[in-house]
């Protein structure tokens, strides 16, 4: 086992590495550093102050070097003028002598939001600490509910709870979170014939959430990954209750539930868990739609400001941030696979 996550750590690292300079990558076009250097200065900027402000600024240094110097493995780069001495690595009011040499994300620099004028780990710790209260919520109804649509479907095949569950689980898949989300808040957070069931805002939940104005957010991503789980957990348990240890157990006269809570239900949930562990980065997909939708400012409605406005720093933080969380996630799954499925050996 130590082995194992030795191996599977070590090709977390690369994946990271890899994905994170995509991401740099793509975000470091001249166009987007084009778009910085007039966000910054002005609209109207012509090329030649376009060019100046990316050579003092040290965009017009190689890809690599600026991704290493991004990484923290390269030193930061400086410039010395009559006037002052600027660097990548010395802030305002700091004296350039004692300026670290090295300032990248290794060294926890993350650099500074030019939306948001503020460090961006703060601001990703900020934004991803309301997200994942709000995934926490997401899970906590979608999971439990999905299981038992699942297992009642998937016990008796073919019957007409199956066929009623199977059609509630495949019309919330086919229907995406702006859709739902839209309907929900018409249906219940609007003022029909003189009734609101929901009031307040989920803007208001990031500080003091409650039922009324943290449902809905919660209720729209939970029932579009309700399906899908309840789906595949449907698949599991009617291929488990065909097997021949089911119906030997049935001969023996075992009762029914019994059968389904001692011997089918436990075979029946390895395929669901890594379908649950897959649905993390899913969600961090799907909280970009649900909270740009209702205002709620977490990390998904953070990654959108910071892609309408060009902020490359924050841009970077979120995808690193995103990409931890997925591989953290996968890990978590192949290990609760192993454990969950003893017929499994690692070589």
């Amino acid at each position: 086992m130590l082995l194992f996550l030795l191996k599977r750590i070590g090709t977390m690292l690369l994946t990271a590495l890899c994905l994170s300079f995509m991401v740099f990558f793509l975000t470091n076009q001249p166009s987007m550093l084009e778009k910085v250097a007039k966000y910054e200065g002005n609209s109207r900027m012509s090329d030649e102050e376009v060019a100046r402000f990316l050579t003092n600024n040290g965009y017009d240094r190689p890809m690599f070097i600026r991704y290493g110097e991004w990484l923290g493995v390269v030193p930061g780069w400086t410039r010395e003028t009559e006037e002052r001495t600027t660097g990548r690595c010395i802030t305002s009011g700091m004296d350039p002598a004692e300026a670290p040499t090295y300032c990248g994300v290794l060294q926890g620099d993350w650099g500074v939001s030019r939306v948001f004028r503020d460090e961006v780990s703060a601001i990703v710790g900020t934004r991803l600490a309301l997200t994942g209260k709000m995934m926490f919520w997401v899970m906590l109804l979608m999971v439990p509910a999905a299981l038992i649509i699942g297992v009642l479907a998937g016990m008796r095949e073919g019957s007409k709870l199956d066929r009623t569950l199977s059609t509630f689980s495949i019309a919330s898949t086919a229907t995406p979170e702006y859709v739902s989300g839209v309907i929900l808040i018409s249906v219940f957070a609007s003022s029909v014939m003189g009734l609101q069931w929901f009031k307040g805002t989920a803007t208001a939940a990031m500080e003091n959430a409650t039922f009324e104005n943290f449902f809905l957010p919660v209720l729209t991503i939970a029932l579009y990954g309700v399906g899908y789980i309840a789906r595949m957990t449907r698949a599991s348990m009617a291929e488990v209750m065909t097997a021949q240890y089911i119906r030997t157990a049935r001969l023996k006269g075992v009762s029914f539930r019994n059968i389904v809570m001692k011997h089918a239900l436990r075979n029946a949930l390895i395929a669901p868990f890594t379908v649950i562990m897959l649905q993390f980065p899913w969600l961090l997909n799907g909280v970009v739609i649900v909270e740009t939708l209702f205002n709620y400012k977490g990390l998904g409605w953070a990654l959108v400001q910071a892609a309408g406005n060009n902020d490359v720093d924050l841009l970077m933080g979120i995808s690193v941030v995103s990409v931890f969380v997925v591989l953290v996630t996968q890990l978590i799954s192949d290990i609760g696979y192993v454990y969950l499925n003893p017929r499994i050996r690692i070589s």
